[in-house]
């Protein structure tokens, strides 16, 4: 019998879930979270509670959200555990400082990911999705989303770490990737700029005028573009995606700050 039990045949019906089910993997997850004893964790899906026994015995702290009521009820109750029957997305974040850890379904990872960047109070979200996703999100292909680029200044995207479909039962068609966010002590843009700073991304992300250099150019003075191009040493013809958090950081100095 293979040492992975298995899923429950409702959530795997209902709910699209692919439960972690190797022991080193939950740890692998665990230790990717960066915990303390005593931080609050929210656990996004706690399906069986694996995961779930791993986090409350490094923290002590942990409300866990299952959206289905049967595993919900076999949660085992202990000291330091809130269970939360229904729909984390629908939750309202803590009013303390907190940290979000989850195997979350593939088809609601956008919609998680969202929740943990609206959340003030949030220091961190440690995402179990698919590794593309996660890959794709913190530039791990040589490209940048804009939605990571949009929430650089206060948030840091990284990949943590990779999990094999193997880990999951059932399994899964793609392995799992360990997707980081860390919300920054201090913003890399002050408060004043952060405005400024995301219209800049907008405008280069539009695709207006065929490049970055020329959608910057539609609303920027075109000699301060190519100035700043050439002092990033960017050629203008470079992608959007190709342009580096950092240089949009030093973009919106040069551009936005004058503005």
């Amino acid at each position: 019998m293979s040492r992975f039990s298995a899923a429950h045949p409702r959530a795997r019906r209902v709910y699209g879930q692919n439960f972690l089910a190797d022991p080193a993997a939950v740890r692998r997850v665990a230790d990717a979270a960066a915990l303390a004893r005593g931080d609050l964790v929210v656990e996004v899906g706690a399906g069986r509670g694996r995961l779930t026994a791993e986090l409350l015995r490094r923290t002590g702290r942990v409300a866990a959200y299952e959206v289905d009521p049967d595993m919900a009820a076999a949660l085992p109750r202990r000291a330091g555990l809130t269970v939360h029957t229904g729909d984390f997305l629908a939750a309202d974040p803590p009013a303390e400082p907190f940290a979000v850890v989850g195997n979350i379904p593939y088809a609601l990872t956008s919609a998680v990911v969202a929740w943990c960047l609206a959340a003030g109070r949030l220091r961190s979200a440690t995402l179990l999705t698919q590794l593309e996703y996660a890959r794709k999100r913190t530039g791990d292909y040589g490209r940048w989303t804009r939605l990571t680029i949009e929430t650089w200044p206060q948030v840091d995207w990284r990949l943590a770490g990779h999990v094999p479909r193997a880990a999951f039962r059932p399994v899964p068609g793609v392995d799992g990737g360990i997707l980081r966010l860390t919300r920054r002590p201090e913003p890399l843009v002050g408060p004043g700029g952060l405005m400024g700073y995301r219209r800049i991304v907008h405008l280069g992300f539009s695709g207006v005028g065929g490049s970055l250099h020329a959608s910057l150019a539609r609303r920027h003075p075109a000699a301060r573009v190519a100035s700043a191009f050439r002092a990033l040493r960017l050629d203008p013809r470079t992608p959007v995606g190709l342009v580096w958090p950092e240089q949009w950081l030093a973009l919106h100095r040069l551009l936005g700050a004058k503005r």
